[in-house]
């Protein structure tokens, strides 16, 4: 009932799981492992006759988690909500589903975070996480990789049909067979308000990152930024004009910033041909494309078909750019970023890129792929990287906890990523300006999480955010609240 913890212990359980009550807001109703048992749910054998549902089934209720599941060979998707509001899906692993891995349908205020989803989509339809007509949801820190054939489904994180007020980010998608990595689409619905930032996405083998309207849906207000975007077989970023099959109307894409992207050697993998940022739809009206670095792609940054022109500027390009459509823009660069490392993938710039302070500040992130702040130094760079001298924070030597806090400034939740060598209990506090303590959250035994502190109650303005173990302060750090 609301309020209750159903902890499972270690074994595999050959069944389906149905929640049958809902929760409360003051009062979840919590799936857990028991502690770190690895705890198997095996669909294997098991055939419910339906294709519109899940192994692990939470449709019709609210207030539920999910964490800490190991959930394989699913008839259909893995873990499946539909009409269904205020869910956490936490710290899972999903194995081959014939559906999606997480598959989430008419709901609303759902977060999907820490998941990793593996051979989603084995030769059956939709993706491997699919956030289809649905709003306020929040999908971060997953892994999603190694699809199936994709014969009919199998994009990475798709947000589609209708989808709004949706936050993609954190998550690493990579490996995919013969489809994009991280996909918008409103099929035949408005589909807006999509923030796309701070993904790594590589090794796909179509493009890596794809706006569209595939049955004539307006997509709109979709911000992309902060992506580092390398070695998937055609584009790096695509707003795409494919359709359903016979459908011939218009495809609109209105209102669209890809801003603060780096994307490397996309059509080099597999042998394929693709742009670093390419509009190919003749419907797509305001797009914007600022502040990107594009990189040994097989072409760079290109408009083959567009309603309005488009706005270019700020972008540095290195490589081929004659292709067709090839545009510069204004104020554009053109010479080798200077990347730190790109053999190992490590796209950091060296002090003396020609990208760093050579941006626009205009609608330019505040932070960057790091959560480090922007500018620093004389003004905005181009990439996902901010060039910073200052190394990532450390709570004490003595632990090794790594901290990350994120977004800053904030806008409705913070995150706060802990990854401990030890487990250790944590204070987090939260000081206005005034000296005045506004929050104050203890938690029990962390090792690896991530605490998400809601902003409600809180006015704008400048905070103190500190993080205390054994009555010690390791992290104080600024921050905002918009």
């Amino acid at each position: 009932m609301a309020g209750d913890t159903v902890f499972v212990k270690a074994g595999e359980y050959n069944e389906r799981v149905i929640v049958q009550h809902s929760g409360t807001p003051d009062n979840y109703i919590v799936f857990s492992s028991y502690q770190n048992d690895v705890v198997t749910i095996n669909g294997n054998g098991i055939s419910w006759g339906s294709t519109w549902n899940g192994l692990f089934d939470v449709s019709n209720k609210d207030y539920i988690q999910i964490i800490g599941f190991k959930i394989i060979n699913a008839d259909y998707a893995g873990i499946w909500a539909e009409n269904a509001n205020h869910l956490i899906i936490s710290k899972n692993y999903t194995y081959n589903t014939f559906s999606s891995g997480i598959g989430v349908w008419n709901s609303s205020y759902v977060i999907i975070e820490n998941n990793e989803v593996e051979l989603a989509c084995n030769d059956g339809e939709q993706e491997c996480i699919t956030i289809a007509n649905s709003y306020n949801c929040d999908i971060f820190n997953n892994n999603v990789h190694h699809n199936g054939p994709g014969t009919e489904g199998g994009e990475g994180i798709d947000v589609k049909a209708g989808s709004h007020d949706i936050n993609v980010y954190k998550n690493e998608v990579h490996h995919l067979n013969n489809r994009l990595g991280i996909y918008a689409d409103a099929w035949d619905l408005h589909t807006y308000n999509i923030n796309i930032y701070q993904n790594t996405i590589h090794h796909c083998s179509e493009t890596g990152l794809a706006v569209a309207s595939e049955n004539g849906g307006l997509i709109e207000n979709v911000t992309i930024y902060n992506n580092v975007i390398y070695l998937n077989q055609y584009g790096g970023i695509e707003l795409g004009s494919w359709s359903d099959v016979g459908f011939t109307g218009q495809k609109p894409i209105e209102h669209i910033k890809i801003i603060n992207n780096t994307c490397y050697k996309n059509g080099g993998y597999n042998n394929g041909w693709g742009y670093g940022v390419v509009i190919d739809n003749p419907d797509a009206k305001d797009i914007l494309i600022r502040n990107n670095i594009c990189s040994e792609n097989s072409a760079q940054i290109a408009v083959q078909q567009i309603g309005n022109q488009a706005i270019i500027d700020h972008n540095l390009f290195f490589g081929n750019n004659t292709a067709e459509g090839t545009l510069y823009g204004s104020d554009s660069i053109i010479g080798n970023p200077l990347f730190r490392d790109s053999n190992a993938n490590d796209f950091h710039l060296l002090d003396n890129s020609p990208a760093i302070d050579a941006g626009s500040s205009i609608d330019a992130p505040t932070i960057d792929f790091d959560n480090t702040n922007r500018p620093y130094g004389g003004s905005y760079d181009i990439g996902a990287y901010e060039y910073s001298t200052l190394l990532n924070v450390k709570i004490n030597d003595n632990f090794g906890d790594f901290v990350e806090i994120y977004p800053n400034p904030v806008f409705d939740k913070l995150h706060i990523a802990i990854d401990g060598d030890t487990y250790q209990n944590y204070t987090l506090q939260l000081v206005d300006v005034y000296g005045r303590l506004v929050r104050n959250v203890r938690t029990n035994k962390l090792k690896k999480d991530v605490l998400i502190m809601e902003r409600e109650g809180l006015i704008s303005g400048l905070y103190i955010f500190t993080i205390l173990t054994d009555n010690k302060v390791r992290v104080s750090k600024k921050m905002m609240i918009e």
